[in-house]
């Protein structure tokens, strides 16, 4: 069963290349939801994506990489099992459900400056 998620690319360092991934555009969204104060644009481009379960893993290592670690960026996907969540060269991957690892998930995003409103990805 394919993962789906949410992809802001402005997360995305300079530079950033994402190729090679069965990944599946499936909207494209723009909106002023940003926080400037933590160096984050005002203005998104949200990518909502499906990725094939063979391409879950390579797209999380490739996300590690890719991401900007400054503005307290991630990105998260799940599927109706597990939930990834990804930031600059750290990953988190649980059960849905498991309080415990998404809090662990959300206390990271703390430390690398998530504002506390954009932890919000779907239990």
């Amino acid at each position: 069963m394919p993962s789906s998620g949410t992809l802001i690319a402005e997360s995305l360092h300079p530079g950033a290349v994402l190729e090679g991934l069965d990944l599946r555009v499936t909207k494209i969204v723009r909106a002023e939801v940003g926080n400037v104060e933590v160096g984050q644009p005002l203005l998104w481009t949200l990518l909502e994506f499906t990725v094939s379960d063979d391409d879950v893993e390579r797209l999380a290592e490739t996300l590690q990489e890719q991401l900007s670690p400054i503005g307290g960026w991630y990105c998260d996907f799940r599927n109706d099992e597990e939930t990834h969540v990804v930031f600059h060269h750290r990953r988190f991957r649980y059960r849905r459900g498991d309080d415990t690892a998404r809090e662990e998930a959300k206390n990271y995003g703390r430390t690398v400056g998530v504002p506390e409103p954009q932890l919000d990805w779907p239990v």
